[in-house]
């Protein structure tokens, strides 16, 4: 366990470094059989999910920070598996001290086993230091519920929850290949337990393995949040549509378009690596797209010149509506980032917009719920584009039932 235990203090190094959780795992977990790469990601995700409660604890039990930062980062994980998993007590305890005799010639090994021999003993009581504070109670950065309370003062507190709780695993249902209620059944006869969420959509009760669903390969259904399965329904998709789904990877909105309607799509990314997850997808669903490395928001280095009819502007974004599926996203992000990132979202829909047919509509997404990066965005450009009209436009907040999502939809009078 102590090798876990060393690979999860590691993973969360990284984070405090500036990689995402994604990128630490998968550094990691190279080496590591899936029972243990499972036990990894366990670790990673679980104590971002609750850092700012497992740091109070710590400070409880240590009150002042390690000059070893590597044990502050190991006791964070052994606390989180005496609270949060099922793993034997006295293993957690023991391998954290085989693992703090390694640092500093074993100086902290007696403080680290005190420590966790303490938390066993608070068992009870000690979850209850992080209630002094909003950062404990909702493990998220002050600053972030701040501005929460803020832009929804009747649902920050849904929102905060939401945002900690397990992602659903839902499937948009390929209808090239069947139907939601055919699709039911055959998960039904595999005891794969459901629910329908919307029209085409499938939300699974208990998440399974992509290899357990019927004809995964086969490209029968997708992995894909009903949130976010709402921007190909959106774009009012026809037979012979000549489309750009800009910011295109990992390809999951170009699959959902391609399913929906016979249209002439390109996906553009400006990252080539990513850009191959584009056509993984789309060659295990069967299905075809013009394929660019190009930067959106300039035009000039990869547009042919032809306009297109339908644009899905998917701009980069803070993520903060999918904090639930990346937890490391409320850690990393920081209040002076929005200026940037709003910098960059305007420079990309204005130069998409001029690659728009007359009559055509872009749609404008985000996985973010910062109204900086959504309804203001949108407002400074209705001002700068006075040939534009706003037809709808919706804020998703994070629930039980999907991520958070904004879109708005615009024709080119």
């Amino acid at each position: 366990m102590h090798q876990i235990q060393e690979l999860a203090a590691g993973v969360l190094e990284q984070i405090e470094a500036g990689r995402t959780l994604t990128e630490a795992l998968a550094a990691g977990g190279q080496n590591l059989a899936p029972r243990d790469r499972a036990a990894l990601q366990d670790l990673g995700y679980g104590v971002l999910r609750h850092r700012a409660e497992l740091h109070l604890m710590l400070r409880s039990l240590v009150p002042k920070p390690l000059p070893e930062a590597r044990l502050e980062r190991v006791l964070l994980v052994a606390l989180y598996q005496i609270f949060y998993t099922r793993a034997a007590e006295y293993a957690i305890v023991n391998e954290a001290v085989i693992l703090a005799a390694s640092v500093a010639h074993g100086r902290f090994k007696g403080l680290v086993n005190g420590a966790l021999r303490n938390a066993l003993r608070r068992r009870e009581t000690l979850p209850e230091v992080a209630l002094v504070s909003e950062e404990g109670r909702f493990n998220h950065p002050q600053w972030w519920i701040d501005a929460l309370k803020r832009h929804y003062p009747d649902a920050w507190q849904s929102i905060l929850e939401a945002s900690n709780a397990h992602p659903p695993m839902t499937l948009r249902v390929n209808r090239r290949k069947g139907t939601d209620e055919a699709y039911r059944e055959r998960l039904a006869a595999e005891g794969i337990e459901t629910r329908s969420p919307g029209p085409g959509a499938l939300t699974l009760l208990r998440p399974v393995n992509v290899r357990e669903l019927p004809d995964f390969a086969a490209g029968a259904v997708s992995v894909q949040d009903w949130g976010a399965q709402q921007a190909a329904m959106w774009l009012d998709l026809a037979a012979g549509q000549r489309v750009l789904d800009a910011c295109a990877a990992p390809g999951g909105k170009s699959g959902h378009m391609l399913e929906l309607a016979d249209i002439d799509l390109t996906a553009l990314d400006a990252d080539a690596g990513r850009l191959r997850r584009v056509d993984d997808n789309l060659r295990r669903l069967g299905l075809k797209a013009r394929l660019l490395t190009g930067d959106a928001g300039d035009v000039d280095s990869w547009w042919d010149g032809k306009p297109y009819d339908r644009i899905l502007a998917d701009v980069p974004c803070s993520a903060s509506g999918v904090v639930c599926r990346h937890p490391d996203i409320k850690w990393l992000r920081r209040p002076t980032d929005f200026a940037g990132l709003a910098r960059q979202q305007r420079r990309i829909i204005d130069a998409l917009w001029s690659v728009l047919a007359s009559g055509g509509k872009m749609l404008y997404a985000t996985c973010s719920i910062f109204p900086e990066e959504n309804a203001q965005q949108l407002a400074g450009f209705l001002e700068r584009c006075r040939d534009a009209r706003c037809l709808k436009q919706e804020q998703l907040l994070p629930t039980e039932r999907h991520d958070g999502f904004y879109y708005a939809l615009l024709e080119k009078i």
